[in-house]
């Protein structure tokens, strides 16, 4: 099981040496990759009654290719992984170019988490369609898949033309490997239809191993199996004792999990120090 680190982007401050000191520190840990989220803006609560996400415009998202380029020069030993990019706002060849750069800057070790997101506001101010959203995504996950397989590509479909053109220079990985963040029953059968790995956001009903079940049948149905197909669990090591920890990192391996990102935001820890130490006694857990 390769384990990761879930940066806390709000708590260890913006500035660029705090983040070099946390990742140095994750990367010396043993931890095989970090995690990001995607957020291109926030609603400001005040022009939205009503609003009740926590996501707002004060919460501190980095733009996660941009910190990936800057994690492959501080911490090159480190995988990254979105979790996710919310796809369907953003242009699908602009994010296949800067996916496969990435991929080529931390020498293949990027996995693309993606998602179809939520935040309508967001949609809006990026001039994209939130309602077809998620048949769209399905044809992004195409359009992607070409551009970093095949030097020129052409391709014709319901929402995206490309006419005898690729992306230079192409990724190490042919192609990036997509992960697909899910919380509905929906969404988790597209992952297991088209994605490589599926990043679980809540269980369906029936918890945990129902719902694991119900992902090896879509998975059957789909002509697939465990073995080519990815699995990340969470472990919030910012709640709970290490005996906790301990029974989730239990839980996720008697489920098959090939990952395991570590969170440690929300304790109320307010260095990178304090995060760092967190992770450690959370690795041990796995030792």
């Amino acid at each position: 099981m390769q384990l990761g680190a879930v940066i806390p982007q709000a708590e260890i401050g913006t500035d660029a040496e705090s983040l070099r000191a946390y990742l140095q520190a994750v990367q010396d840990l043993g931890y095989d990759f970090v995690v990001t989220s995607d957020h291109v803006l926030g609603a400001d609560p005040a022009g939205h009654p009503g609003w009740s996400r926590p996501q707002i415009h004060t919460s501190v998202v980095h733009e996660p290719f941009v910190l990936f380029g800057f994690i492959a020069g501080a911490a090159p030993k480190l995988g990254v992984l979105p979790s996710v990019v919310i796809m369907p706002q953003r242009q699908t060849a602009l994010v296949a170019k800067q996916a496969a750069e990435v991929d080529l800057l931390t020498g293949g070790k990027l996995r693309l988490g993606l998602g179809i997101g939520w935040n309508t506001v967001e949609f809006e101010a990026l001039n994209e369609n939130f309602k077809n959203r998620g048949r769209r995504f399905e044809e992004q996950v195409t359009v992607m898949r070409k551009l970093w397989t095949e030097p020129s590509t052409s391709f014709n479909g319901e929402y995206h033309t490309v006419t005898s053109a690729g992306i230079s220079p192409l990724p190490i990985q042919r192609p990036i490997p997509i992960w697909v963040g899910a919380s509905s029953e929906a969404a988790v059968k597209r992952a297991c239809r088209i994605a490589d790995g599926y990043l679980p956001l809540r269980p369906l009903d029936g918890g945990w191993d129902a719902t694991m079940e119900k992902v090896d049948g879509w998975l059957k149905e789909a002509g697939r199996d465990r073995s080519s197909f990815g699995i990340e669990g969470r472990l919030d090591a910012g709640q709970g004792t290490a005996d906790d920890w301990r029974q989730t990192a239990e839980l996720w391996q008697r489920l098959g999990a090939s990952h395991m990102s570590v969170g440690t935001g929300g304790a109320g820890l307010k260095s990178v120090d304090a995060h760092v130490e967190r992770l450690r006694a959370a690795k041990a857990v796995f030792a």
